[in-house]
């Protein structure tokens, strides 16, 4: 009786034999970190375009929401865009157009 409890015993391979999925094999190698930076959004209901990076400046025009623009430079808390609806250039204050920031859950 002491010899079929050993038998089985010796048949089974160590644990440290059997192959471990690792961290690596188990995770997709795409993180969230390495995706492209989200585009830049109006977070007001209208933002003014103005001649020069500061609030004082002379206005050009109005930024709406619905608006489609790019950004071409950036000067500290200003941005230099181009309003494609209207055909306006000129600053806005980064305080209202932004780019929107992703959530990485790891």
């Amino acid at each position: 009786m002491l010899g079929a409890l050993a038998l089985p015993a010796l048949s089974v391979t160590p644990a440290s034999a059997a192959p471990v999925p690792t961290a690596a094999t188990a995770i997709p190698a795409v993180s969230c970190h390495n995706l492209p930076l989200l585009p830049y959004a109006v977070h007001a209901k209208a933002v003014t375009i103005r001649s020069k990076a500061s609030s004082k400046s002379t206005a050009l025009g109005v930024l709406y929401k619905s608006h489609k623009f790019s950004v071409a430079k950036k000067s500290g808390n200003w941005l230099y865009v181009t309003d494609k609806t209207t055909g306006v250039k000129g600053w806005v204050s980064g305080t209202y157009v932004y780019r929107d920031v992703r959530m990485c859950l790891d």
